[in-house]
């Protein structure tokens, strides 16, 4: 019988599969680390509130770093994010602040958001353009699209409902967390589902992983960019609308932070930017890391600019170190 490709094998029958888990247990280990050495420095750092909020801002970091996994994975880099995150943000509190029915709202928004991620990997697939020109220049598109819309001044807030799920101080049941807490766990499961045992995910990997072959696995490359491109920014208008509750009003830069957090976050969970390897438990992982890097940085007093700094330096430490991989497609 002849064997498989590797590129063809589910993500745990990979040869990188071993090096990424380690990756993805280091980067827990890195995040538990770094929470005990702020327990140690600042003062009420493991308090339950502020572990509360450490926990949600690092979900809303999570929801939008889905599909910068998706994207990576595949072999691809999503620079529109931050974009659709502010677009989501400014029309959904734009229409609901004149009446229109929130579920409608996000229904429009979803659709749009989708349409737009489909646009970005038909052009870079098809065109065989670089998806950082691309999507850097689409989202840039929406932008000025919502600017001239609004006026530079958008209006608007989230239902009630809305804030309660991302609140701080919210629960949810008998859980003393925020809705978002729960909602992630279970999505992480399903998006771990997706990519580890259907076919779906399985062409993904194979895409990522060798893109000459995947022509002759039946794989439809052009369609696969589409959907994960939608699917990318699908999650980033999540995002978006998650903040708009979280904040309480509409800002059309609020996607901004997220421009390299989320390819931050991937990278520390440790996926290969050259496609191929990579999983969202990784990234849920980078995502602690990330966030417990800037709260203890704000809490051991730093200004912003000193912590943005910080964040720019880290990124280009876990870039040269994971970024830099050779792609592989080796036959077994």
């Amino acid at each position: 019988m002849t064997a498989r490709p590797a590129s063809l094998r589910p993500a745990f029958l990979k040869p990188g599969f071993d090096q990424t888990r380690m990756r993805v247990i280091g980067a827990f280990a890195v995040a538990l680390a770094l929470h005990g050495l702020g327990t140690l420095l600042i003062p009420g750092y493991s308090a339950p509130f502020a572990i509360r909020a450490m926990l949600v801002l690092a979900a809303l970091l999570a929801v939008a770093s889905i599909g910068q996994t998706l994207v990576v994975i595949l072999g691809g880099i999503d620079l529109s994010i931050p974009f659709i995150i502010g677009f989501a943000n400014v029309v959904a509190a734009q229409l609901y602040g004149q009446g229109w029915n929130f579920a409608l709202v996000c229904l429009l928004v979803a659709v749009m958001a989708i349409a737009i991620g489909m646009v970005n990997g038909a052009l870079s697939r098809g065109l065989n353009i670089h998806p950082l020109i691309v999507t850097l220049g689409i989202g840039m598109i929406v932008q000025g699209l919502v600017l001239i819309w609004t006026r530079g001044f958008p209006t608007g807030s989230a239902p009630k409902a809305v804030s309660q799920f991302v609140s701080i101080g919210g629960t949810f049941g008998p859980l003393p967390v925020a809705g978002v807490i729960p909602a992630l766990l279970v999505l992480t499961v399903l998006i771990v589902l997706v990519l580890e045992r259907t076919p779906f995910g399985r062409r993904l990997y194979a895409l990522g992983s060798n893109p000459g072959a995947a022509p002759y696995a039946l794989i439809r490359p052009l369609w696969v960019w589409m959907v994960i491109f939608g699917a990318s920014s699908f999650f980033a208008a999540v995002t978006g609308v998650l903040l708009l509750g979280f904040t309480g009003s509409a800002y059309g830069d609020v996607g901004q932070p997220y421009l390299f957090q989320t390819i931050a976050a991937v990278v520390v969970g440790g996926a290969a930017l050259v496609g191929g390897r990579g999983s969202y438990v990784g990234t849920l992982a980078g995502a602690l890391v990330l966030t417990e890097i800037n709260t203890l940085l704000i809490g051991l007093g730093y200004q912003p600019a000193t912590v943005q700094a910080a964040f720019g330096l880290v990124i280009l430490l876990l870039v040269s170190l994971y970024g830099r991989e050779r792609h592989f497609s080796t036959l077994v």
